[in-house]
């Protein structure tokens, strides 16, 4: 967190008093716009009212949560801006692409005039810093709202609720829902760009590393790709959002979807194992993705895909090739960084990887962690005509890493969960939220952590994936999407009861009420019905592929 939000303010005797006017001060003092707060290790409005006393904490938009309600913000603005235009067009917020959301119109063709005059719109908004009011209603009483009103100006579709609470967003004459937390002003999102891309648009925001300017664009075609052809596919089969993912669940049909689902990773797998076998010269795999993408049950997934067209695959852990602990490089607060490609023995590992490659025998290191040293315990290995070195690691998609070995010789996978599945139009649930709930119940079945355990690390672990992994996606020969369709249906009986356990007290407690309120909007899936050969099952046990 940045300095000024690292102070807590302790609230006593403050009864049924907004934060905003409980930390007025605070708020006007502070370097960069205040959007939310933590109360009592709960996410909150500014315009909450507080009825007990408690630890305070402002979160303004140069955190990781402050950006996330910026993005919210931004999006909220976006919505109104298209409904006082065009009114008659439905926007529909897709999917992430580095610091922006793609976004397209239903059945319109997005021009430059259109998205001029939005973005006109949008300043105009945010210049008059309206006021977002947030109106919690039940269930039934935004039911009957929406009967009793223009149902154009919001998106919601109340089949999919099960939340008894339901937050309405007014600004003006316009509202819609969100699920979670949104400024309190539109005054606060000053820096962003509508640009045209592809059949739709971007709507680019700052980073949290320089909330004053946008960053310079690049574009990231492949993982674009991916994500687009996966939406296509799912938007096909009527599965793009949760309200119809439910609907098929609640009718007995959910059995087709998983099926497909699974097909279509089998299919991807097939079409990169066809690509490597019609490349000649491949004899090296590189697989990278970040955290709880999967990459052990798709590199033996696709190890019988390379099979199937005559290519033997040999694995080699990057692992093994740790540099001497004393040779370890530290990191800011002197602490060993495992996760810098510096940490591993590049030239030993270049110069086995070459010897193999010449058909020589290599006796391969074992990493001795207690020790902090490598051990040579007559592991030998040579490979054959037939047989390819698969790879996997954070770094491999970095050159750096295979720096002596050409090009021609390599073949680069980037894997991820990109989440296609939106909860409606506005309300998206993003790629990193599915990994985490993935993690946390991989986590806790396989390695005895607490759900606690591993939201208290996972920041630390995207800080790694954006330094060692994301820059180098787009180097990447194929990429491969790890998500499924159902998947957080399945991993929601998994996981609710594990993050219930992390209590007020704690400081994951708001992360886990925020996860937890995704995974409700979902109907259940019993994860009997997950085939064995599935991806899934690496997270949750009972697959036929081990780690």
């Amino acid at each position: 967190m940045e300095e000024n939000q690292k102070k807590k303010i302790i609230v006593k005797s403050q009864k049924n008093v907004k934060i905003s006017e409980i930390a007025k001060k605070q708020i006007e003092e502070s370097k960069y716009p205040v959007v939310g707060a933590i109360f009592n290790n709960e996410y909150k409005n500014l315009d909450d009212k507080l009825y007990e006393d408690g630890k305070l904490e402002l979160i303004n938009i140069s955190s990781k949560e402050g950006m996330k309600i910026y993005r919210r913000t931004l999006t909220y603005i976006m919505g109104m801006a298209f409904w006082k235009l065009y009114p008659e067009l439905r926007v529909n917020v897709n999917y992430q692409l580095s610091n922006a959301m793609y976004c397209d119109i239903e059945k319109t063709k997005v021009t430059e005039e259109i998205l001029q005059k939005v973005q006109e719109k949008m300043q105009e908004i945010i210049e008059a810093d309206l006021k977002i009011e947030k109106k919690v209603m039940t269930r039934e009483e935004a039911e009957k709202f929406y009967e009793e009103t223009n149902t154009g100006k919001g998106r919601l579709q109340f089949d999919l609720i099960t939340n008894e609470k339901i937050n309405m967003y007014y600004c003006d004459d316009y509202f819609n829902y969100f699920y979670e937390t949104i400024a309190t002003h539109t005054g606060v999102t000053k820096v962003f760009e509508l640009k045209k891309y592809y059949d739709g648009f971007l709507i680019r925001y700052p980073h949290t590393l320089d909330v004053n300017n946008l960053p310079e664009y690049q574009d990231t075609k492949k993982l674009s790709w991916a994500l687009h052809e996966y939406e296509t596919i799912y938007k096909v089969l009527h599965v793009g959002t949760v309200y119809r993912l439910n609907k098929l669940i609640k009718e007995n049909k959910i059995k087709e979807i998983i099926l497909l689902s699974e097909a279509l990773h089998e299919k991807k797998i097939a079409q990169i194992a066809d690509k490597i076998a019609d490349r000649k010269g491949i004899k090296m795999i590189l697989i990278a993705g970040p955290s709880s993408s999967g990459k052990t049950t798709f590199a033996q997934r696709l190890g019988l895909q390379l099979k199937i067209n005559g290519i033997k695959p040999v694995t080699i852990s990057v692992d093994n090739y740790f540099v001497e602990r004393e040779q370890t490089p530290r990191n800011e607060e002197g602490e060993y960084d495992f996760e810098n490609i510096n940490a591993i023995d590049i030239d030993l590992f270049n110069n086995h990887l070459l010897s193999l490659l010449d058909g020589k025998e290599v006796e391969m290191p074992e990493f001795d962690f207690k020790l902090g040293t490598k051990k040579y315990n007559g592991n030998k290995i040579r490979l054959k005509d037939d047989e390819v070195l698969v790879i996997e690691g954070i770094h491999c998609l970095n050159d750096k890493l295979t720096e002596k070995i050409p090009q021609s010789q390599k073949y680069k996978i980037y894997i991820s969960a990109l989440t296609v599945l939106n909860l409606d139009s506005f309300n998206r649930i993003s790629t990193t939220d599915t990994r985490l709930i993935r993690r946390i119940v991989r986590d806790n079945q396989f390695r005895g952590y607490t759900a606690q355990d591993t939201i208290s690390t996972w920041d630390n672990v995207n800080e790694g994936e954006n330094k060692n992994i994301f820059p180098f996606q787009e180097q990447a020969d194929s990429i491969f999407n790890t998500s499924l369709i159902y998947e957080l249906a399945v991993l929601k009986d998994e996981a609710i009861p594990l993050l219930q356990k992390i209590t007020n007290k704690d400081p994951e407690y708001a992360e886990a009420q925020r996860l937890i309120e995704i995974l409700r909007y979902f109907e259940p899936i019993p994860k009997e019905m997950v085939p064995s050969n599935s991806l899934l099952k690496e997270f949750i046990g009972g697959g036929d592929f081990k780690g």
